[in-house]
């Protein structure tokens, strides 16, 4: 239930997306989203696709452009933006869906939930990067782009750091011997 109220508070306060018509997605990274089934295979896969446009919009940024056949060759910084907040977006759909299934395997959303804490540290620290370089370069749509990424991702982190809170500790705790 506490992804549910975060995702809702995030989600109902989203501004309207201004590149909604291109596939935020490259056709590998979606082939091996649906192959993976299980909640945590299917976050890391998402969380690295996140980590690769926050990586490549701070290339760009820097006047480092794109090798010609790299997956985001013709994205530009602010659609890399907009892919990195979709993306973070979908993942905590997912997350959430598993969580409402009991059927899901309470462990893989553990790891799902381990690995948004995780990733969602590191992007925290590369979205402050690209929100100095838009700054400078007097960007502000990409500005603009980064601040929402930069809500999105404190309220994911927020969320899996609540979520495993609530989550029953994976490791047994040592028995107590008692004093005779």
């Amino acid at each position: 239930m506490w992804f549910v109220c975060m995702l809702a508070s995030l989600l109902a306060t989203a501004p309207a997306q201004k590149f909604p018509s291109r596939e935020y997605l490259t056709p590998d990274e979606i082939t091996k989203i649906q192959d993976a089934q299980e909640i945590d295979l299917r976050t890391k896969i998402y969380l690295q696709a996140g980590a690769l446009r926050l990586k490549t919009a701070e290339n760009r940024l820097n006047g480092k452009e794109s090798a010609p056949g790299e997956p985001l060759e013709f994205f530009s910084v602010e659609e890399m933006l907009d892919g990195y907040y979709r993306i973070l977006r979908s993942v905590m759909i997912n997350l959430d869906d598993a969580f409402q299934k009991p059927s899901t395997d309470r462990d893989r959303v553990v790891k799902a939930l381990k690995s948004l804490k995780e990733s969602t540290g590191k992007a925290l620290e590369d979205l402050e990067i690209l929100k100095k370089l838009t700054e400078q370069k007097q960007m502000e749509e990409a500005w603009n782009l980064v601040n929402q990424a930069l809500d999105i991702t404190k309220g994911a982190r927020e969320g899996a750091e609540l979520g495993l809170a609530g989550q029953p500790s994976a490791e047994p705790k040592a028995k107590r011997k008692r004093s005779p």
